[in-house]
């Protein structure tokens, strides 16, 4: 048996950030509502009844850190 600690990050990388997010906006989007909105709600509450089920969505916007898309949403609009 290994003592080792180990570290896992929550997200992979920001290519996967970046698929499941345009997945769960598609699948808002295709269910008829506000992706942007929705999504804004998610991430201001971390209330999962903000994305829909359909397409799996829900449980694909919970692998993600709400820090981390803060924090590359931010900085992604203050590089460009």
């Amino acid at each position: 048996m290994e003592d080792a600690t180990r570290k896992f990050a929550a997200m992979d990388s920001k290519a996967e950030m970046r698929e499941i997010l345009t997945t769960v906006y598609k699948s808002l989007k295709v269910k008829g509502y506000n992706p942007i909105n929705q999504l804004v709600g998610y991430i201001l509450s971390e209330d999962p009844t903000y994305i829909t089920n359909y397409n799996n969505a829900r449980t694909l916007i919970c692998r993600i850190d709400r820090d981390e898309v803060l924090q590359e949403l931010l900085r992604n609009y203050l590089e460009k």
